[in-house]
């Protein structure tokens, strides 16, 4: 089964959460974590109820949804959670390869806070401790801390922001194809690569690991989702 990921809502501008900022979270967990799977069509009454909340709310959070590509909106009655596509998997690395290996050269030219480098080692850590406990699950979990980590040090809002908005098609289709890939010791590995070029404000590296790691994982990702019935 995909593991569950816990996301906090997401602040309203005031800073404080609404019920749509709630609403948006609890919807989009649903679908990253596969309770409601590809294909499947909610009534926006059903996610009203599910959520125990007004369906005005609602309805402002399935506009979210379907601004991030998760979801098309059936007007006046709910949303279809949109399939994973392989073709719409290698367009978005293309993005998240151009835009993350360009996170992580600047990260390394413009050097990265004490506790976001602890942070990326960590992650490192905890990923080969999934692997020796044959624990995918947790490996992902670790896998998407070290990635998050990095795109919010790099100190570009735009970057940040646009990878943000093609994070939850790519999280999708990572845990769908969790258990169909081979074990990611190579990608362990080159975690570990790019956090010593960072650590050594070596940017060229940085950026030329980044990229061959984002390509290698994508040509992964949209080979197996091919293949899929």
């Amino acid at each position: 089964m995909p593991t569950r990921t816990r996301l906090a809502p997401v602040a309203s501008p005031s800073g404080k959460p609404n019920q749509a900022d709630i609403a948006y979270a609890r919807l989009r967990e649903l679908i990253l974590s596969g309770a409601i799977a590809p294909g499947s069509f909610v009534l926006e009454l059903e996610a009203a109820a599910r959520l125990g909340m007004s369906r005005t709310p609602v309805r402002e959070a399935m506009v979210r949804l379907r601004a991030e590509g998760i979801v098309e909106i059936r007007a006046r009655h709910g949303m279809r959670v949109l399939p994973v596509s392989a073709d719409d998997m290698r367009e978005i690395y293309e993005v998240l390869t151009s835009l993350e290996a360009t996170a992580a050269g600047l990260v390394a030219r413009r050097g990265i806070a004490k506790e976001a480098l602890v942070s990326l080692n960590m992650a490192v850590a905890n990923m080969d401790d999934a692997l020796d406990r044959d624990d995918l699950e947790a490996w992902a979990q670790a896998d998407e801390s070290f990635h998050r980590t990095l795109i919010n040090s790099c100190g570009n809002r735009r970057i940040i922001q646009t990878v943000d908005q093609f994070w939850s098609q790519a999280h999708r289709a990572r845990l769908l194809t969790l258990r169909l890939r081979p074990k990611p010791t190579q990608s362990n590995r080159e975690h570990a690569a790019l956090v010593r070029a960072i650590a050594k404000g070596d940017a060229d590296a940085a950026m030329r690991l980044h990229q061959e790691h984002r390509e290698r994982a994508g040509r992964l990702l949209t080979d197996l989702l091919s293949k899929l019935p």
